[in-house]
Order: C-alpha cells, then structure tokens, then sequence
C-alpha cells in the first residue's frame, strides 16, 4: 500500500509544479522546482528554497548568510555558489565568513538530516565523501618552512602586521598545525582541478563557488521502502539500493 500512496502524493506534487512558470534572474535561467524567487506564487516551488534576486544577481540562503548562485543543475540535484564578497581578479578578496563540513548537519549525524541543502555526495560510487574541498587560513607568528602544505598567501592576505599569512588545503590534522599558528578562516570550494601549490590558483578556485545538493528533498518523493535513494551517475536518475546505508565519516570536522 505504501508504494501506491507515495507515487500518488508525488504525482500530485509534479502536477501542481508543472503549472508553475520557471522564473529567471540575471544569468540564472529555468528556476523551478523546488526553487522559486521571492514574489512567485506560493504554490511554486518549496519555502525553504526561495532565492532572491537583486540587480540580476540570483541569491541563495544558508545559516543565515546569503551566497550568490552561480549554477543550479537540476539532473545530479546540486547548486553551485559563492560568497558574494569574493572577486575573481582580487587576490586580497575573502569570505565574509567562515564555511566548512560542520555547518551540515548530513556530514555527522546518521540520521535524516532536514535541513534544506546537504554537503555529502549523493552518487553511491562516492558516497561519503564531501561535495567540496576546504581551504583554510592561517597566521603564524613564525615563517613555515619544513611543512610542503603550507603556501604563503604573500602580499594578498594579511591577518597581522607581526605575523605570516598561509593557505592549506584540506583538512588539517592535528600534527600538522604548526606550533605558533591559529586558524583564521575556513572556505570550501568545488574546483579540484588547481593548483594547491599557488595562492593564486587556491583564490581562483574559491572564486569559483562550491556545490551543495537537495538530495534529501529529491529522495523525498523517490521512496525506498527496503534501501536507500541515492543518484545514479550513470543513468543520471535518482535509484534505490537494498540493504542499510552505511557512510564512512572518519574525516576531521573543522
């Protein structure tokens, strides 16, 4: 009977959808479900996901910040964005605020996680592992030298006239943080094609945005009454797999 109901309900939630007319804001075209723009008709798309828009730049709202969109791909369910203060050409540029894995609830806790955007990917060939990589900065009271991870941020970033300014990527381990150095900020990026050897690749990457997915929302209205949903690169459609869902998070939460 539960299979039944659930196609029912999820018919019915497609053909109220389908009424609604994608909206567009500046070079974000096609915004439909579940995303709607502030002003559209309640009926279209989900609360949770309402995206503003102010001098044709389309902007999404997470923890209580605003990013600007920069793609939104409705086949694998994710949306690629960026912190409005950062700017390609300007090296000194940086993220308002600090964002990293422990700002997603999916990426600790086994259970359904319900908030609106997930930071773990969906696709089960690589499930576990997150949707974007961190880049942290550091300032040192001494020069590293011994530590191939750390990159001088040279003249772009200064946190302290009495201090050194470095970038890593990853995340850290507790016997790689140099003695004498405190984290400043942490930012996620979805580029994985940079150089982490250069400060100006590492920037040009954060400039790039980071992905984040509607997976849970998605797998909402394909149930698995004897798996897990999860996305199927392959076909690019959403599937079930038997048996539980099991997810390796033996990573460090930052």
């Amino acid at each position: 009977m539960w299979p039944e109901v659930a196609v029912l309900l999820l018919l019915l939630v497609q053909t109220s959808h389908a009424l609604c007319h994608p909206a567009s804001c500046g070079k974000i075209s096609n915004i439909s479900y579940p995303f709607r723009l502030k002003g559209d008709p309640e009926k279209c798309g989900e609360e949770s996901y309402e995206l503003g828009c102010e001098n044709n730049v389309t902007l999404l709202y997470m923890n209580s910040a605003q990013y600007h969109v920069q793609a939104i791909n409705y086949k694998n369910y994710t949306v690629r964005v960026v912190d409005p203060a950062l700017q390609l050409h300007n090296c000194s540029s940086l993220p308002l605020r600090s964002l990293s894995r422990s700002n997603f609830s999916d990426t600790y806790t086994y259970t359904y996680s319900s908030d609106p955007y997930q930071a773990i990917t969906s696709s089960y060939e690589n499930w576990g592992s997150l949707s974007f990589e961190h880049i942290l900065f550091l300032n040192c009271k001494h020069t590293v030298r011994e530590n191939g991870k750390y990159v001088k941020t040279e003249e772009c970033v200064k946190w302290d006239s009495k201090g050194y300014a470095y970038a890593v990527v990853g995340d850290l381990k507790a016997e790689d943080l140099e003695v004498g150095c405190d984290i400043k900020l942490v930012a996620p990026t979805s580029l994985r094609t940079f150089n982490n050897h250069s400060y100006t690749s590492m920037h040009s990457s954060l400039a790039y945005g980071f992905q984040i997915s509607w997976i849970n929302l998605a797998c909402q209205n394909h149930p698995c009454p004897d798996g897990f949903c999860y996305f199927d690169s392959a076909s690019q459609k959403l599937d079930c797999r038997r048996g539980p869902c099991e997810l390796d998070r033996k990573l460090i939460y930052l």
